[in-house]
């Protein structure tokens, strides 16, 4: 089982909703227009996020 999960540090993201565009598993929101959350249910740690984000707030934990 996969464990990897995208975690988005909140005290940098822009909330520009380009990680939640580019994720094909529909596993982040932009919390009510100020940062982006994971659903870890649905997240696979992919990386897909990571790479999209301009203020490099995400990180791909183990």
């Amino acid at each position: 089982m996969n464990k990897r999960k995208a975690v988005p540090d909140k005290s940098i993201c822009v909330a520009c909703g380009v990680c939640a565009l580019q994720c094909p598993r529909k596993a982040i929101s932009i919390h009510k227009g100020c940062f982006a959350v994971v659903d870890n249910e649905k997240c696979v740690g992919c990386g897909l996020c990571k790479k999209a984000c301009p203020a490099d707030a995400i990180v791909i934990e183990s």
